[in-house]
């Protein structure tokens, strides 16, 4: 029947399906479905629903209990890597480097909220309007960012950023060339010697994959433990692994836990290798020290406009967490990093390695870097060029290679 109102019919059955619910125990998946099939089966005795609708009717309803809402479709969507919610305005994704519109979206700002505190609860975070802003993530390990009023103006904002199941391996990255062969045997062999590598570029350049692909090469026998903000490393194969994730202090009393406290604690954890996520600001204090003191072959990324950017970035954070002379930090720096990767979006919106660089040492004040490998233009298309040789050899020759 074209007369009755779909949306009305479902806010009616998820009333029904809420009154019927055990709340006083945890009820499976297949028991709530159960019970949404039995409303729906009632309610079709009074109203035609056809079969289409019947199916649709109840994975909504189940997903607004059980699951994200009308995010969840969405999620489950191999081909979205992005999901922006702006309030109740509207919700955009991004699908193959291209933003667009969906057609659905949050008609209550409530809903909206009871998602938002969905997944901030799982995480072990808290939001509300004295902590506005919090990172968290989904069970399958998407990184999520929320910021709600009075920080945000146009309601809530829920930012979703999805990976794939199968995290994108080298091999991958070589055949979408995003790296070239030759680079990519180079680096696994500085990986596997042991050299301190620190992965740079610019929001959505793609670290998080590069460093999840880069870390295959680490050989299987050795300790690895990594440490982020909201964990979204997926490290295959290494049975020695320990996973850390900041905490954020609570009103019950739980006292705040940083990306310092995790690198000074993971140094007393026996690790081969520490790997950061992401270094931000006063951490990288730490983490250049941690490298200084015999953690070879740690591995670590940051936000920068190129590699020398990096070099600077790096300055200005570790003076956010000590008051040092410059030319200290800067040894530190140099002594500490072996190798800088440098990512870029193009304006194809293709992910590529447009830079590898030595750290060669500190002189005349400065940091300096010998490029390795440069992106550019050979016989009409771009690609990573070859152009500089390794000058630091030591850990390879030490391991054989």
């Amino acid at each position: 029947m074209s007369s009755f109102n779909l949306e009305d019919i479902k806010k009616y059955l998820r009333e029904k399906v809420m009154e019927q619910l055990d709340i006083s125990r945890s009820m499976e998946d297949y028991e709530v479905k159960e019970v949404i099939d039995d409303c729906i089966m009632a309610m079709s005795k009074e109203q035609y629903i056809n079969t289409w609708e019947k199916d649709r009717i109840a994975k909504e309803i189940f997903c607004s209990i059980r699951r994200l809402d009308i995010l969840q479709e969405l999620i489950e969507d191999s081909e979205v890597t992005e999901i922006m919610v702006n309030g109740t305005e509207g919700i955009f994704v991004e699908r193959g480097g291209c933003n667009e519109k969906v057609k659905v979206c949050f008609q209550e700002k409530e809903k909206l909220e009871d998602v938002i505190q969905q997944i901030v609860a799982k995480s072990n975070r808290i939001v509300n309007e004295s902590n506005p802003i919090v990172d968290a993530r989904l069970e399958n390990g998407s990184r999520v960012n929320v910021v709600l009023a009075p920080v945000a103006i146009n309601g809530p904002i829920l930012t979703i950023r999805r990976f794939p199941k199968n995290p994108i391996d080298m091999k991958r990255l070589i055949e979408i060339h995003s790296i070239t062969k030759e680079a990519s045997e180079f680096l696994k062999k500085l990986v596997i010697a042991g050299y301190n590598i620190f992965i740079s570029g610019g929001t959505g350049s793609g670290k998080t994959t590069f460093l999840n692909a880069l870390s295959d090469f680490v050989p299987r026998d050795e300790r690895i433990i990594t440490i982020e903000d909201s964990a979204e490393l997926q490290i295959q194969g290494i049975d020695n692994l320990v996973r850390l994730e900041t905490r954020n202090a609570n009103v019950e009393g739980c006292q705040e836990i940083t990306i310092r406290d995790l690198i000074k604690t993971s140094l007393r954890m026996r690790p081969d290798r520490i790997i950061v996520g992401e270094v931000r600001g006063a951490e990288a204090i730490d983490m250049i020290q941690a490298l200084n003191t015999g953690h070879d072959g740690s591995l670590s990324t940051g936000h920068a406009n190129s590699a020398k950017d990096m070099i600077s970035r790096l300055e200005t954070m570790i003076l956010m967490g000590m008051n040092l002379p410059l030319e200290a930090i800067r040894r530190q720096i140099s002594s500490g990093i072996d190798i800088i990767i440098h990512l870029g979006r193009l304006r194809d919106k293709s992910r590529k390695v447009l830079q590898i660089a030595e750290v060669i040492g500190y002189e005349d004040g400065e940091v300096v870097l010998n490029s390795l490998f440069e992106y550019g233009e050979e016989e009409g298309y771009g690609t990573l060029i070859k152009c500089g040789e390794l000058t630091n050899t030591q850990k390879l020759i030490a391991k054989g290679l």
